[in-house]
């Protein structure tokens, strides 16, 4: 079974090593000490504790929506030509770069930290494993 340290934890889910320590100390998350007596909790565990801070309730009403990938986030840069738009948004810990018409840009009033839901669906993701 994979074991996960707390700074490897706080960096999956996008949370200070702080608030991960507070999770276990709440017994949120079940720790115990590896051979080096280093504080780590069960992968398992640990995708649970990910999905219940992505399930959250976020500030503000969000439209119904049939895509289940969606990140809340706010908006860090707009390149816009007459067209297109590249609109990029930080959602916690991840870079979301979209490109959409330059008009639903101005028809949302979308700006530089304007918060916003990002929705991915995709018929291909890729999944790899870290070196």
């Amino acid at each position: 079974m994979t074991h996960l340290r707390v700074s490897e934890i706080s960096q999956l889910v996008g949370v200070s090593s702080d608030t991960v320590r507070r999770a276990i100390d709440h017994g949120t998350l079940p720790a115990s000490q590896d051979a080096q007596g280093r504080t780590v909790v069960p992968g398992a565990d640990v995708a649970r504790y990910a999905q219940d801070l992505a399930n959250l309730p976020r500030g503000g009403d969000s439209p119904l929506n049939s895509a289940r990938n969606q990140l809340h986030g706010i908006v860090t840069n707009i390149t816009m030509n007459t067209v297109m738009a590249q609109v990029d948004t930080q959602c916690g810990p991840f870079r979301v770069v979209s490109l959409l018409s330059a008009e639903s840009v101005r028809e949302m009033g979308l700006e530089v930290g304007s918060v916003v839901v990002a929705g991915v669906k995709a018929t291909h993701v890729t999944i790899g494993l870290p070196q």
